[in-house]
């Protein structure tokens, strides 16, 4: 339902570049903008070389692969200009790299040479393939893809909940070229992984027309194509993962019944009960890597840091001591560690730490940024107003006059089961923008946000708009307190949760003088009956508030449309034109009302985009307009 921007993005008629920035604490939207994130990485069977995915506005957020030789340090890029690959895997034998790319048109299987030369393509469908994986020997590749027969999704009738639509499951022999689809007709699968050369496990459904979570982990073989269900791991679930004899698997489920996949369970691939396969404390299971059946290494969400973890048989769970927080990594056989490495000073770069502990940074992702300061930020902790303690971050620029006072940006992040990170990403950008033009930028993980406690992830269940708004007021009470802050001079945004909580907030108070909503749920039971269950699953918004008949006074407490008639603060509306998460009536909605009262509104439309919009041009325009709309109605003077 909620998302996150994706890295994240309508151009007006002025001209759009990627810029310099005007001087070296200020960061121009195109600038903020011009990041470089990596993760999916992967190191070669034999250590030596590792291939990661990146992904830029530069690019229009279109992932590139590369290649690091781990001795030299020298990278490889992979990827041909205007191009989009993803989901590197190395054979089992090293030799060669296979991975997803549309430089052929659709998206397909290629597969090049480990160490250079072409890469060729391996499949040829229709509609393209979505995900695969090496068969432990080498010589087979199962993938998804749905039937080339299956109707066009953009010509004649839309038929609803049509099986046809869905991928199915083929395996190919690479030496003869012979492809076989394998399963039964009507089962979604949502993931699946190699057991051992003749079966496979699935993360599937045989139900998807049902809007309820209702998937089971299978065994099924490739001789005779018959799932056999072997596990119902607690719902929802995802990220199956096999070990790497086989024998085992693991996913990542909620020991706790929802919201949100958090904690990782094992069991046995003959099937039979799960177990725990992790004792963090009361942390949420963010990545997986399971190359040697003793140990599996997770990367695990901790308030703002992402840390990893080493859970061994016979041994206490062990956090590797790292300078920075983790956003994606892998491990090699000898035991050094690659990981992307960031917090709010530093821009995201791929590390690598060896078994003495030493780091080496591998890559330079990050170009035109030397003499840029980001600006500083601080931790702090609050209590709420029932004891609750909140973590939140304070941006804060590098310098201001004496005695002076400063506007204040409360940002809130998407999800709603999400959080605020240390690093730079899009949300973190937007308060980056902000800090080097004078503001001061509120970043708070409210009840309901991941990274903590289960029962503080639970906490905002039926009740958005209700403590965790009040979280959200009480560290924005306690950072005005200390005397910086100007509270005549306050505005609130954020995106997706960030932008419905942005809605909800001026529909409570009037304190905000500037509000941006980016795609927002304005009203929650047309969200519930309107939204794209391909893109997201309705199932999500019934573990929060039930269904709209059965409570009909949950969904209408829980959304700002039951209020607008309180709003007073202007309010700048952001969103996708294809947005199917947070379908865009939603932001229409809450425009029109707005208008109807007469609130200062403005709404902005990015044709072609869905819930994150990618386009580099669109992003700097967005940033642009929140900049502009900020300044006009905070900046003293305008």
């Amino acid at each position: 339902m909620y998302r996150l921007p994706v890295l994240a993005a309508f151009c007006v008629s002025m001209v759009i570049a990627w810029a310099a920035p005007a001087a070296e604490d200020s960061l121009s939207p195109a600038k903020a903008l011009s990041y470089v994130r990596a993760g999916d990485l992967h190191f070669s069977p034999d250590g030596s070389q590792l291939a990661y995915v990146a992904a830029s506005y530069v690019w229009d957020a279109r992932p590139h692969l590369a290649i690091i030789d781990i001795a030299t340090g020298r990278t490889r890029e992979i990827t041909p200009p205007g191009k989009s690959e993803r989901s590197p895997q190395w054979s089992p034998d090293g030799n060669s790299l296979a991975f997803l790319s549309d430089r052929g048109g659709k998206t397909e299987i290629f597969v090049m040479p480990a160490h250079g030369g072409e890469a060729a393509p391996q499949t040829s469908r229709k509609y393209g393939v979505e995900s695969f994986h090496w068969s432990p020997d080498g010589r087979s590749i199962a993938y998804l893809a749905k039937d080339d027969d299956a109707p066009d999704e953009d010509t004649g009738p839309q038929v609803a909940d049509d099986e046809s639509e869905l991928a199915r499951l083929w395996v190919f022999d690479l030496a003869s070229g012979k492809q076989r689809k394998i399963g039964i007709a009507g089962m979604r699968i949502d993931g699946f992984g190699w057991r051992d050369n003749e079966n496979l496990l699935l993360d599937a459904t045989s139900t998807p027309q049902i809007e309820e979570y209702t998937d089971a982990v299978y065994s099924i073989s490739i001789s005779d194509g018959g799932p056999r269900p072997i596990a119902r791991p607690p719902q929802p679930f995802n990220a199956l993962t096999v070990s790497p004899d086989g024998k085992f698997f693991v996913v990542r489920s909620t020991t706790a019944k929802g919201p949100l996949e958090r904690d990782l369970l094992m069991g046995s691939s003959n099937g039979g009960a799960l177990r725990p396969a992790s004792a963090p404390p009361d942390l949420a299971v963010a990545e997986v890597r399971w190359h040697d059946e003793p140990i599996l290494w997770m990367r695990l969400v901790h308030g703002f840091r992402n840390e990893i973890w080493r859970f061994a048989k016979g041994a206490a769970p062990a956090r590797i001591d790292l300078p920075l927080s983790v956003a994606s990594f892998d491990v090699a056989r000898n035991g050094d560690i690659a990981f992307v490495g960031e917090d709010f000073q530093h821009l995201p770069e791929i590390w690598l730490r060896g078994r003495d502990g030493k780091l080496r940074q591998l890559s330079h992702l990050q170009q035109g940024w030397n003499g840029i300061r980001l600006a500083p930020t601080t931790i702090l902790w609050t209590k709420s107003f029932d004891g609750t303690e909140v973590e939140a971050a304070l941006m804060q620029p590098f310098a201001r006059r004496a005695a002076e006072k400063l506007p204040l940006v409360l940002l809130i992040h998407g999800g709603p089961s999400s959080n605020f990170s240390d690093g730079y990403y899009w949300e973190t950008a937007w308060a980056q923008l902000l800090a080097t033009h004078g503001y001061e930028v509120l970043m708070v993980n409210p009840r309901g946000s991941n990274g903590y406690s289960e029962d503080f992830v639970k906490a905002n269940r039926g009740d958005w708009g209700g403590g965790d708004y009040r979280d959200l007021m009480a560290v924005l009470d306690a950072v005005i307190a200390k005397g910086d802050t100007d509270p005549e001079r306050l505005g609130i945004g954020g995106w997706s949760y960030g932008g419905e909580m942005s809605a909800w907030a001026i529909t409570q108070t009037n304190r905000f003088k500037a509000a941006v909503a980016g795609a927002p749920v304005f009203d929650q039971q047309a969200e519930f009956e309107t939204e794209n269950d391909n893109e997201d699953d309705p199932a999500d918004e019934e573990w929060y508030f039930g269904t709209p008949w059965e409570h009909p006074d949950v969904y209408a407490r829980n959304s700002p449309a039951t209020y607008v008639g309180n709003a007073r603060t202007p309010t700048l509306i952001l969103d996708g034109e294809e947005d199917q998460n947070n379908p865009v009536g939603q932001s229409r909605g809450l425009y029109r009302d707005l208008r109807h009262i007469g609130v200062e509104t403005e709404m902005v439309l990015y044709p072609g985009e869905g819930h994150s919009p990618k386009k580099g041009s669109y992003n700097i325009d967005m940033f642009t307009r929140i900049l502009d709309w900020y300044d006009r109605h905070l900046k003293i003077g305008n």
